[in-house]
C-alpha cells in the first residue's frame, strides 16, 4: 500500500468525524483558531521533517510515495498534521457543546 492510499483511508475517516461533529455542534466550529493552528503546525512539520530526514533518522521508500515533496519531506507526511489538528478541533468543539448543555 502506498503512503497516499494509506492517507486517503485515514483522512476519509477524519473527514467523517469532522462532518459528524459539525452536525452535532450545529456549525459552531472554531475555524479561525483551527486555521491558525494548522498553519503553525504545518510549518513546524515542514521544518522538523526536513531535519529528521536530512540527518537520516527517517527514510521513505521512493516507490511508495507520490514524489511531491516540500524540501526533503514527502507531501504524504503532512496528512498526519492535518488530521491531528482537525481531530483536536472536533474534540474541543464537542467538549464545549457538552459543557454548555
Amino acid at each position: 500500500m502506498t503512503y497516499l492510499a494509506l492517507n486517503a483511508v485515514f483522512l476519509s475517516i477524519v473527514l467523517s468525524f469532522v462532518v459528524v461533529t459539525v452536525l452535532l455542534v450545529r456549525g459552531r466550529m472554531p475555524w479561525r483558531a483551527s486555521g491558525v493552528t494548522m498553519l503553525v503546525t504545518l510549518a513546524l512539520t515542514a521544518i522538523f521533517d526536513n531535519v529528521i530526514i536530512g540527518v537520516g533518522l527517517v527514510a521513505y521508500d521512493d516507490r511508495l510515495i507520490s514524489g511531491l515533496r516540500i524540501g526533503l519531506a514527502p507531501i504524504e507526511d503532512f496528512a498526519y498534521t492535518v488530521a491531528v489538528v482537525m481531530i483536536v478541533t472536533c474534540i474541543s468543539a464537542l467538549r464545549r457543546k457538552s459543557r454548555s448543555a
